[in-house]
């Protein structure tokens, strides 16, 4: 019920049947029959019968109508003769196997009796009716909800459906024209953040590439400056800002290539990441492994499995590695490092986001390897999730969903 398609069925069945309810009642006070009234035309009936008994006494019959008293009724049928001025003696029986109808017995002799059917007054079954208009008007109110909602249902599909890249699919602009006209919107919205983002990647790209070329000049003139202390730091600062630019580029060709996926073994990309780390002096180890197939490209998922290695190697001393089967992967990546400050934690995926406030270079790095290792597999239909461990440390965690060897899929 917390859905605004169910509360508005909810406030249409519960608005219809409420003013249906107090219509009913209001009719039923100042239109129904009374009782007394109901009883005084059946004794003027029986007062007329009584008369006319005498052209027919073969009609009449000799006993009154069997079957259980209605003393009830009978009191009613004799307080209406009263005030009529009739005496009559009557007696209302009710029948064992159908007790809605009663039975009139008018004695009019001293062994004659006329017997008459009669359906009682009694109170009408609202129940029922109430039951029937709300079935009714719910049929009518969950379509006019659903009608009245489908273009927020139009929205939330919109925002469902959006891509890892952030990108929202074109919706087919059809239906009323609420639906129409909320299609159309989300379509220009789709459109105006796809030219933004866009540009963004241009503007990032092309800094990233302009870079270069100074950068290239400040290293020729680093090497000519006498002192060896002072060239070693230049060549240091212009080595940062190098590594800064090639990760932006290298983030803008993550956000903009469209890598053809394939069926690929996930644990070979593991090992072999991780052989190709070990043979350049990161401290790595694997220590279990299963074999699994995932879909995705071979090159940038090696490339977001180094970030994310080096990563745990660096900054948490010695990464652990560790890859798990089932309905999804899993690329379990610990570290024996400080871990980060939980209120920070969040931000870990940041670009050029640093653990260190200071902002501290103690470890090189543009601080952009767990951006692109992020945006890499969320292209692929995965995630990277990151948390401190209760011992202390890091735990990294890749998920991607698992195919069947040699599926199309």
């Amino acid at each position: 019920m917390k859905t605004l398609r169910a509360k508005f069925a909810l406030l249409l069945v519960a608005s219809i049947v409420a003013v249906v309810a107090l219509i009913t009642l209001a009719v039923m006070y100042f239109f129904a029959l009374p009782k007394e009234m109901e009883a005084d035309l059946l004794i003027r009936q029986l007062v007329t019968m009584e008369r006319l008994a005498g052209a027919r006494p073969e009609a009449l019959s000799s006993h009154p109508h069997g079957g259980e008293p209605d003393p009830e009724q009978a009191e009613l049928m004799r307080a209406a003769a009263q005030r009529l001025g009739e005496s009559l003696d009557v007696l209302v029986t009710q029948t064992a196997d159908n007790r809605q109808f009663s039975t009139v017995s008018l004695r009019v002799g001293p062994e004659r009796w006329i017997i008459v059917d009669f359906d009682p007054p009694s109170d009408p079954e609202l129940w029922l009716w109430l039951l029937l208009i709300t079935v009714g008007v719910g049929s009518i109110a969950v379509f006019a909800a659903n009608r009245m909602s489908m273009p927020l249902a139009l929205l939330e599909s919109a925002v469902a459906s959006v891509s890892p890249d952030g990108i929202i699919p074109t919706l087919t602009e059809r239906g009323p024209a609420e639906v129409r006209a909320t299609a159309a919107a989300i379509n220009s919205l789709s459109t105006r953040l796809k030219q933004a983002i866009e540009s963004r990647m241009r503007l990032v790209a092309a800094a990233g590439h302009d870079l270069r070329t100074p950068l290239t000049r400040m290293r020729l003139r680093a090497e000519f400056v006498a002192d060896d202390e002072e060239r070693a730091l230049w060549l240091k600062d212009i080595d940062e800002l190098q590594g800064i630019a090639h990760s932006a580029i290298q983030l803008v060709h993550e956000e903009t290539s469209k890598t053809p996926l394939e069926i690929i073994r996930l644990d070979e990309v593991v090992r072999s990441v991780a052989s190709e780390l070990q043979e350049q002096g990161f401290d790595l180890e694997v220590v279990s492994i299963c074999e699994v197939y995932v879909k995705a490209g071979r090159l940038p998922l090696s490339r977001a499995l180094r970030n994310l290695f080096i990563n745990a190697s660096t900054h948490g001393v010695r990464g652990i590695v560790t890859v798990t089967c089932g309905a999804t992967a899993q690329v379990t990546i610990s570290d024996q490092g400080p871990g980060v400050a939980p209120d920070i934690l969040d931000q870990v995926f940041e670009p050029f986001f640093r653990a260190d406030r200071a902002r501290s270079q103690k470890i090189p790095g543009a601080g952009l390897g767990l951006t692109i290792s992020r945006e890499i597999v969320q292209k692929i239909g995965g995630d990277v999730r990151i948390a401190n461990q209760p011992g202390g440390g890091l735990v990294q965690v890749v998920e991607l969903a698992t195919v069947a060897r040699g599926s199309g899929r």
